[in-house]
């Protein structure tokens, strides 16, 4: 990926465009990481949750890049911390009868261990929890981890309710760099959530981009744009969240796919066609 391929977060943080998705990849999970890497993909988005992802495959597949061309500087990994409720009772990674704190520290140390590695680009909170006071109580075990210098930035997923994103940014010291939403119809594609991210400084992911929105994809203005750049509607799709500063995750497993992902980067929509997309959503 190209320099202007990446985007710069309000902690510092050089975050690539476009990010691999590693859920409910199984035991091709470290295949796939190495192919995208060596592909070019220079995104990785995991998390402590063995019912949907398979860190530890992460790790293997990032090794076997680092040990041919690459550096750790080179990628920009982020995990997650997954909360009791949405893991699997008998797979947890980490002591579910200890102190929330205590369970996102178990958690961090798991995922260094999965990982390989000595610190994360991002640690996501997976989503909020029952509570105003569980969520703040996670977000400062996360917060005592970016002290420590093991965590370089925090984020937040599945966030849909504007109120709690204000809530936790307005209370935290370390305020939220990143947010990973489901990006679809059913919350309006979080325009109020991404304005206020606008405002705060705050990079939006998304995820589910593609098949939350198969009628994007087959609206006849985004195919006539998809013959006009002679790329194919997914190609569109992507450039033009990539140009209005959102980042995609893609869980692509086939390389043509893997390709064409990355190649959003060759060609630019103009500020017409990208109002063109913004009024299907």
């Amino acid at each position: 990926m190209k320099d202007n391929d990446y985007l710069i977060s309000a902690y510092g943080v050089r975050m690539p465009k476009i990010i691999y998705g590693t859920a409910w990849k199984k035991d091709r999970t470290a295949e796939l990481v190495e192919k995208a890497v060596m592909l070019g993909f220079r995104g990785i988005d995991t998390a402590c949750q063995p019912k949907h992802y398979h860190e530890a495959g992460v790790g293997d597949g990032l090794a076997q890049c680092l040990q041919a061309e690459l550096n750790r500087e080179d990628i920009y990994l982020q995990s997650k911390f997954t909360p009791a409720n949405g893991q699997d009772p008998k797979r947890m990674p980490y002591d579910p009868r200890a102190s929330l704190s205590s369970q996102v520290a178990q958690s961090f140390e798991t995922s260094l261990s999965n990982l390989k590695t000595r610190c994360l680009d991002c640690l996501v909170l997976h989503s909020p929890l029952a509570s105003e006071q569980q969520t703040m109580e996670a977000w400062k075990a996360m917060e005592a981890i970016f002290d420590t210098g093991g965590v370089k930035q925090l984020g937040i997923s599945n966030c849909y309710a504007l109120e709690q994103l204000e809530h936790l940014y307005y209370k935290a010291i370390v305020k939220p760099a990143v947010i990973q939403n489901r990006f679809y119809a059913d919350t309006h594609y979080d325009r109020e959530i991404r304005e206020f991210c606008r405002q705060q400084g705050i990079l939006y992911q998304s995820f589910w981009t593609l098949t939350a929105n198969p009628h994007v994809l087959i609206h006849p203005m985004l195919q006539d744009m998809a013959s006009k750049y002679e790329r194919t509607p997914e190609q569109i799709f992507f450039r033009y969240l990539t140009q209005i500063d959102i980042i995609p995750l893609t869980g692509a497993t086939a390389e043509a796919h893997l390709r064409e992902d990355l190649a959003i980067f060759d060609f630019e929509l103009t500020k017409s066609d990208c109002d063109g997309v913004d009024t299907l959503l």
